[in-house]
């Protein structure tokens, strides 16, 4: 089983991030587009709006010009095989199990999406980390995002904050969602430190769940799509009657020998 090299862990430990790439094949992007592109077109629930979240540059209701524009196909794990394969799949899961020097656990509850970014509606996400909604004893999850097409500045690909999953942060650089505050100096001179995360069809990006990271709207023509998942290691639970613990968890009996 191929997993990370002592190079791209130490990426990781460094930055908060990796990406593989080509992890996935071209059919098997091929493949799971197809299908991806087919549930968008025909709204296969459950889907979230971008008008649910109300982010910058997303239609004010539901009634308003581009108010059914959809943001992330929900519950992938769930919404089809294939789907599901990708995210047990031994190639992911040996390099989570890597990072997090445990068996892995699936939460249904977070990320566990297609994201749909698409022209002309698509929101822009400010500086963030994924932590600050999540429930769990330990901060301590990897999400892993594969891009099913080219991922570019243009089309609103991932931004990162290099080093910040090991940085805390005084509550006062940050507004009440938990965004960072762009306007604050400190918080200026951090942004400029940011990475993008240019990815082609089959690329994996691995981050941690405190690594910063936003994302800008789609200016280009073409929908971008991306399949979702975090993970998270088997000793680390989330709270009880939180959000992290509404969902079923994916427990894999399994581990990969690395």
């Amino acid at each position: 089983m191929t997993i990370f090299t002592s190079e791209q862990l130490a990426q990781f430990s460094q930055a908060g991030y990796v990406i593989v790439p080509s992890l996935a094949t071209p059919l098997e992007c091929t493949r799971m587009l197809a299908l991806a592109r087919d549930h968008l077109a025909r709204a296969v629930a459950p889907v979230e709006y971008e008008t649910d979240v109300g982010y910058p540059g997303a239609p004010v209701s539901k009634e308003a010009p581009g108010g059914h524009t959809i943001r992330r196909l929900l519950q992938a794990y769930a919404r089809d095989p294939m789907f599901a394969a990708w995210a047990t799949d031994p190639r992911v899961i040996a390099r989570v199990q890597q990072l997090l020097a445990r068996p892995v656990i699936l939460p249904q509850a977070h990320h566990n999406c297609i994201m749909t970014k698409q022209p002309g509606f698509s929101s822009a996400t400010h500086w963030h980390q994924d932590i600050r909604y999540w429930s769990y004893a330990r901060p301590e999850l990897i999400s892993v995002w594969l891009a099913l097409g080219n991922e570019t500045a243009d089309n609103g690909c991932l931004m990162l904050l290099p080093g910040t999953h090991t940085q805390e942060f005084d509550p006062t650089r940050l507004d009440a969602a938990l965004f960072l505050r762009p306007e604050l100096p400190e918080n200026k001179a951090l942004i400029g430190t940011r990475v993008f995360a240019n990815l082609s069809a089959g690329d994996v990006l691995f981050f941690h769940a405190r690594t910063f990271h936003a994302a800008g709207r789609n200016i280009a023509h073409a929908t971008k799509f991306s399949v979702v998942y975090t993970y998270r290691p088997d000793d680390n639970p989330p709270r009880a009657d939180s959000r992290s613990s509404v969902d079923k968890e994916i427990t894999l009996n399994w581990a990969v020998k690395t």
